[in-house]
């Protein structure tokens, strides 16, 4: 049989969509790859670039990393449900951002924390910080984290328990987790509430407030979503009237948008 020249571009470029399906929740800079391949960093981007246009590839305005998109399912098992919320999530954020001014984060599980996914904290007038993607937040501190240990289901509960019971998640999350008063209560009044909420509670960030919400599909819980605010500013009251309706309706139209684009690329 005749042998075929091997099609260099085509090689680099599938190296680099192996190298990114291989980083931590399918992200990294255009450095990072260059240093995961070897290849020069003016080459890597081009092929990102190439890979973007052809939407196997989609950059973050966020912190100009680049995610794996839907499109590379036929390729690869790197592509997750949280992932593909990560992807809808931005216009939904910004169009939120609009309404209620101060940042929100996506973010979804990853262990002992939770981790920003996506943000609008650089498009704020009144965020206090900017470089917030890949951020880790204690899960039983922060309102993110609480919604979504609250909701989901009582086995990954348990995990994450016995996960923070090791202090993983530092020593105040350990404390936490053994206090099963503090944890049963925690569960009942977040359910109850359909949110979760923070008033500086976390030491890191005394005067911070958050509201959070879940963002539930397929029967299971896939992500939160919050608004952050200053505690000297919004009174507890006042931000679940301004935020939770917000919140919520984001988070639905999440859903909807995530169901679409299942939907479309089963035709």
């Amino acid at each position: 049989m005749t042998k075929y020249a091997n099609v260099r571009g085509l090689a680099r470029g599938l190296e680099v969509l192996q190298a990114l399906n291989a980083m931590e929740n399918g992200r990294a800079t255009s450095q990072q790859l260059s240093e995961a391949t070897g290849l020069h960093r003016t080459t890597v981007r081009r092929l990102l670039e190439t890979l973007v246009e052809e939407k196997f590839v989609r950059r973050s305005a966020s912190d100009d990393s680049f995610r794996l998109t839907i499109n590379v399912r036929g390729l690869s098992e790197g592509f997750t449900d949280d992932e593909l919320i990560a992807t809808i999530a931005p216009p939904i954020m910004a169009q939120m951002l609009q309404r209620t001014v101060w940042p929100s984060d996506l973010t979804t599980p990853d262990g002992d924390s939770m981790v920003i996914r996506e943000t609008t904290h650089r498009f704020s007038p009144l965020s206090f910080h900017r470089a917030m993607v890949g951020r880790r937040l204690p899960i039983l501190l922060t309102a993110a984290g609480r919604v979504y240990f609250a909701m989901c289901p009582e086995t990954e509960r348990e995990e994450i328990l016995e996960l923070l019971r090791t202090g993983a998640g530092g020593e105040q999350q350990q404390t936490l987790a053994a206090d099963k008063a503090f944890v049963r209560n925690l569960v009942r009044q977040t359910r109850a509430d359909g949110f979760g909420s923070n008033h500086g509670d976390w030491a890191d960030q005394r005067k911070i407030g958050a509201l959070a919400t879940a963002i539930e599909a397929h029967g299971r819980v896939l992500a939160s979503l919050n608004v952050i605010y200053l505690e000297q500013a919004i009174n507890p009251a006042e931000a679940v009237r301004r935020f939770v309706p917000e919140l919520q309706r984001a988070a639905q139209e999440m859903v909807a948008a995530l169901e679409a684009q299942e939907a479309n690329a089963k035709r």
